[in-house]
């Protein structure tokens, strides 16, 4: 695991005090500095706007055949209490909507796992990513050896 991978899964207790659950309160980060730019306003925006309890912001790009260091593939895991009542396409587009701006710039691809406090108490792990396929680079591939 990379040094950036292992800082973005430090675990820390942030906005006790603001959220209706602080006890509870854990989110997955990486340092809000200008290294990792596009992660820290997916936090904060994510933060903002649904007052997770529970929050995973993963940059998967080193899996991807990006340049090293890349902020273009992210895994987003938010647990709040805003998508009770809400069916799960409503929740990818309440998150696609706050996440507007680095999904127009930036970001490529946007895996999101939307749960309901309670869902999350009976099944608290989020699922594994599928492998990358190669991408642009395996299109490439193929079109030049004629498939």
């Amino acid at each position: 695991m990379s040094k950036s991978q292992q800082v973005s899964r430090v675990l820390f207790r942030a906005l006790q005090g603001t959220l209706k659950q602080p006890k509870q309160v854990l989110i997955r980060y990486i340092s809000m500095d200008t290294q990792w730019p596009v992660q820290a306003s997916i936090i904060k925006k994510l933060t903002d706007s649904f007052q997770p309890s529970h929050l995973d912001v993963i940059n998967e790009s080193f899996m991807h055949n990006v340049p090293r260091g890349s902020e273009t593939h992210f895994k987003v895991v938010v647990v709040s209490n805003r998508f009770d009542q809400e069916s799960l396409l409503k929740r990818h587009r309440l998150i696609n909507e706050v996440l507007q701006e680095e999904l127009q710039g930036s970001v490529h691809a946007l895996s999101i796992q939307a749960k309901t406090p309670l869902q999350w108490s009976q099944n608290a792990s989020p699922t594994q990513s599928p492998p990358c396929l190669g991408g642009m680079a395996r299109e490439k591939t193929q079109h030049s050896e004629g498939r």
